[in-house]
């Protein structure tokens, strides 16, 4: 998988950005493994919603800039999470209205946690990216209620794999659910919760995620983001 150096590449100043960003994305996964880490149920969530995202940008036809951002964005969605109580947090049962607002404000500071760092590495796409990635497409949504395309285009991707991430985890309130029903689950919501867009490229490439679910996640990441690239060098379809 490219890294951000590979991706912008150039000399000089461009040189120096570059280093800037690259040092940008390791802090993003050591910050993402770290809120991870919090909780033993999703101690490779922000790591699968990075990956999922990527891949879904790159069936997407998006630019290879614009799939870093989303997987610099993966890691850090929860990162507002360092905020809230771990009572919260590692709850084993439902959460009582009082605590739900609570949570909700995860991607508020999240956005505000981060805004400073991406603003000088050139990201900054990023924080919109975190602060709208639990806005629904049906304007349902948090935390400012954003509908359809008013939502940034990165985070209505995040929205779909951070979805498919906690569906496929163990959680004290119930077991990790069958491939299939979260393909059934992500598609029987696609034009509420979700872009219907976002949703079939899903679809496309819900085989090789799984696989990436089933094998070990370490050599499965750059097989699967190189063998979506592959597929879409060789048909020019573009979605």
């Amino acid at each position: 998988m490219k890294n951000i150096v590979e991706v912008v590449g150039g000399g000089g100043l461009q040189d120096e950005q570059s280093k800037v960003n690259l040092t940008i994305h390791q802090f993003a996964e050591s910050l993402g493994n770290a809120i991870d880490a919090k909780d033993h149920c999703t101690c490779s969530h922000s790591e699968e919603v990075a990956v999922i995202s990527q891949a879904i940008g790159v069936e997407m036809g998006l630019s290879a800039v614009k799939c870093e951002l989303l997987h610099i964005a993966g890691h850090l969605h929860d990162i507002g999470k360092i905020g809230l109580p771990d009572s919260i947090l590692k709850k084993s049962g439902k959460l009582t209205g009082e605590e739900y607002e609570i949570v909700k404000k995860h991607p508020v500071i999240g956005a505000e946690i981060v805004s400073p760092v991406v603003s000088v590495s050139g990201i900054d796409k990023v924080a919109g990216i975190i602060l709208h990635h639990h806005e629904r497409y049906d304007g349902q949504g948090y935390p400012h209620g954003l509908r359809g395309e008013e939502i940034p285009f990165g985070a209505r991707i995040i929205a779909v794999a951070d979805t498919l991430s906690a569906m496929a985890s163990n959680r004290p309130y119930r077991d990790a659910l069958p491939f299939q029903d979260i393909i059934a689950e992500i598609d029987a919501c696609s034009g509420s919760q979700f872009d219907p867009q976002v949703v079939q490229a899903f679809m496309e490439i819900s085989d090789k995620i799984e696989e990436y679910f089933i094998n070990s996640q370490d050599i499965a990441e750059d097989i699967l983001v190189c063998e979506i690239t592959a597929m879409n060098e060789r048909s020019a379809l573009r979605i």
